[in-house]
This record gives C-alpha cells, structure tokens and sequence, in this order.
C-alpha cells in the first residue's frame, strides 16, 4: 500500500527491499547491528556494511544519539545506508523529541551532502526503544517538512512502515498535514 504526498510517499513493507539511493537505519550507538531494521539491514547488507562500520567506531567510537553516519549499501537494492541512533524513551522531559527531530535532520543533511535524491526512513525508536509511535511519527513529518522548507536536493522521501499500527498512524498524520 502506498500514499504520496508532494514529495513524500508512505508505504508499508520492508525497508530492505527498496531500489533508492539510500535508505535509513535506525541503528545503536556501536553500529553493530541488532534486532528489528537494523539487523535486517545489517543481514541483508552483509559485510561490507559491517566493515564500514567497522570502521566508523575505529575513527570516531561509533554513532551518537541524534546524529548519522553513512555507509554503503553492500548487496541491499539501496546504493548507501545512513545509520542514525534515536532515543531511548524515557518519558517527555527527557529531551528525547529533540534528539528524533536531530535523527531526521541530521540524515537528511547527509543525504544532501552526498547528493543523494532518494531516501527511505523506517520508524526511528519506536521499537525496542520504546517511543511512543504516534509522537514519533509527529516529529518524523514536522522534522521533514521544516528541513525541506530550505532544501531542494531530496527529490523523494518514503516513510516505509513495517506493521499495521504506525502505517494507519502515518496515513492519519499525512493526511492532516495535506488538509493545511
């Protein structure tokens, strides 16, 4: 299933099958690779992902919460990975919204350094980190929309959930942002 609007699209499936120039990982600090999206990512994209990310943690320790790193897409469909570390919820004082709003930003920053025009964001900590889904997906789409008020580089970005629950969560919130 899938719903456009403007230059966002919504869809519901895997992340990993995606033939885009890059596609998100909702990644861990380590860059190692875990359970949900990123180890799908991680398992689809075999090692040179992981020794890229190798890598990474050698010249910096790896990938700190809010911020992105880029790697290759190894034997995905996507030519790059951008790993990005969302917040674990810990309740609402914890400035945890502003580190997801940083993830969103910070990727696409990446996206456009690298000129890459086609990106693919799965749902950043709604999964064992906790976030609450329908508060996440408000500030994937504020986060988006306010980045793409001063650029132009990203040709199409897809929102890619893999349940039920958070595509009707998006449709809903898309569909409020395309009434405005």
């Amino acid at each position: 299933m899938s719903i456009k609007y403007k230059i966002i699209e919504l869809i519901q499936g895997d992340i990993t099958k995606l033939k885009i120039d890059a596609i998100v990982n909702a990644a861990n600090n380590g860059l190692f690779g875990g359970g949900g999206v990123d180890g799908a990512i991680h398992r689809g994209g075999g090692k040179e992902i992981d020794d890229q990310c190798k890598l990474i943690r050698e010249r910096q320790g790896g990938c700190k919460t809010g911020e992105a790193v880029i790697t290759t897409g190894g034997n995905l469909e996507a030519d790059y990975v951008i790993h990005t570390v969302g917040p674990v919820w810990n309740g609402e004082k914890s400035g945890a919204e502003e580190f997801l709003s940083s993830c969103y930003k910070n990727s696409l920053n990446l996206a456009v350094e690298k000129n890459i025009e086609t990106i693919a964001f799965p749902c950043i900590s709604t999964g064992v980190y906790g976030f609450p889904k329908d508060l996440a997906a408000e500030i994937a789409v504020s986060s988006i929309m306010e980045f793409l008020k001063d650029n132009t580089g990203i040709k199409k970005i897809i929102l890619v959930c893999f349940e039920d629950e958070s595509f009707k969560i998006y449709k809903k919130l898309l569909g409020l942002y395309n009434s405005n």
